[in-house]
């Protein structure tokens, strides 16, 4: 797998016959719900959680989202998802990247983004991102220009 940036967060999903549908495939739907469980999970990896996000009245809202679907993925398939933040200006913009293979044939499945702004979660309304978001999400960053690290199953 040749992943398009260097290390990804990864989470492994795995096609369940809840996740197929009358075409025989993994509806596209269910991406993007993978999509979220792996953002989630990266960000509690990093050390924010919806805790953080309730306590501080304010979350990181998708404003804009784009998935290319390249090949499909049929039940039993695993799947590999990784994500990483390619952008975080420290005021009310981040942008989070998705790659998904399947490990067994190292076919790419999927590519994604998300354009993320930060909210107050009362009001919905864009708010400037506080300062633990910033601490906690900018080191995160990982630029397109960073070498990428070829991964193999062996």
């Amino acid at each position: 797998m040749q992943w398009d940036l260097p290390q990804p967060y990864t989470l492994s999903v795995t096609v369940g016959p809840e996740h197929v549908d009358g075409l025989h495939h993994a509806n596209n739907a269910e991406y993007v719900r993978w999509c979220e469980r792996a953002g989630w999970a990266h960000s509690v990896a990093l050390g924010l959680d919806v805790a953080n996000y309730q306590d501080l009245d304010r979350g990181m809202a998708i404003r804009h989202a784009e998935y290319d679907y390249i090949l499909a993925a049929r039940e039993g398939d695993e799947l590999l998802f990784g994500t990483w933040l390619t952008l975080v200006d420290g005021r009310l913009n981040m942008t989070r990247r998705f790659q998904v293979f399947r490990p067994s044939d190292g076919a790419l499945i999927l590519r994604a983004q998300w354009q993320l702004v930060c909210i107050e979660l009362s009001s919905g309304r864009p708010k400037r991102m506080p300062a633990l978001f910033r601490d906690i999400y900018a080191p995160a960053v990982v630029r397109a220009d960073q070498p990428t690290v070829e991964q193999t199953n062996e």
